[in-house]
């Protein structure tokens, strides 16, 4: 440990307080970029959070055990759910190196749950040559995409390559040739892949490996969850105001659920709300 520091841990977007995300959160941080880094590598998880108190909320980094990332949604949750156990419910800023995250927590069934509404979202589509080689790389056929949900790039505070498994049995079988997709999202600036089937009109299943971080698969993913929010509504899969429901962790024995609210406008932020546990 570089130096003695206070550690809270939270799984976010459990289900029933079982599953979630895993996070890291360090509240009022006073730390280098290194220690940051050494401090993340050693949790272990794939993000941990660095807060640090401002005239209006906090500033906050995101460290994974490899490298910093602009902004990451499990760990954001675990964050508001965290200050809102020590201070209390209400409405935060959270100044990210992606931009302003509004953030707000609410009692719920004697429960705190969090909502982050995204920055401004961008989609462009992908470009055919990215699709065959993160296909190949994930050991996919491109007649196993669902041909509804066409191949782009989403962001909503980083960047994901969306793509869609025609099937769930196709989803579940995820053994992807690590060092080769590592290596394409690396040079392409895409923190994870967002894999989803459509389990119904407004539920998905979703599957996010994480190489660059230094993570095979995040069990949940709120940054690209919100990232796929603008991606229905930029394809016009949704009609918003729309809420959909992303299942993700199912097949890691980490169940998460992150509810995502749609609201019309193409630069509208994203919303994803969820809840944490504390971990001992």
């Amino acid at each position: 440990m570089v130096r003695t520091v206070v550690i809270l841990r939270y799984a976010a977007f459990d289900v029933d307080r079982e599953g979630g995300n895993p996070a890291g959160v360090v509240l009022d941080s006073s730390h280098s970029e290194d220690q940051m880094q050494a401090i993340a590598a050693e949790v272990g998880y794939s993000e941990t959070a660095f807060l640090v108190p401002s005239s209006d909320g906090y500033a906050v980094r995101y460290f994974s055990p490899l490298a910093e990332v602009p902004f990451c949604g499990h760990a954001t949750i675990a964050s508001a759910v965290a200050l809102a156990e020590r201070d209390g419910v209400g409405d935060l800023l959270f100044t990210t190196l992606a931009g302003p995250v509004q953030v707000s927590t609410q009692l719920t069934d004697g429960r705190v749950t969090a909502t982050l509404t995204t920055v401004a979202p961008s989609v462009t589509p992908a470009e055919d040559v990215d699709v065959l080689l993160a296909l190949n790389a994930l050991r996919w056929l491109i007649g196993e995409l669902d041909p509804t949900l066409p191949p782009a790039v989403a962001n909503a505070g980083a960047s994901h390559l969306v793509l869609a498994a025609a099937t769930r049995e196709r989803l579940a079988d995820l053994d992807y040739d690590y060092d080769a997709l590592g290596a394409l999202m690396a040079d392409r600036g895409w923190t994870t892949v967002q894999l989803v089937w459509r389990a119904g009109p407004a539920e998905f299943q979703s599957r996010n490996p994480f190489p660059p971080g230094g993570v095979r698969e995040d069990p949940a993913t709120g940054a690209a969850a919100g990232a796929f929010g603008a991606y229905l509504r930029a394809h016009e899969l949704v009609t918003p105001p729309a809420q959909v429901v992303l299942h993700q962790g199912v097949d890691l024995g980490q169940p998460c659920r992150l509810v995502v609210d749609i609201p019309p406008g193409a630069r509208a932020g994203i919303r994803v709300t969820g809840t944490a546990v504390r971990l001992p």
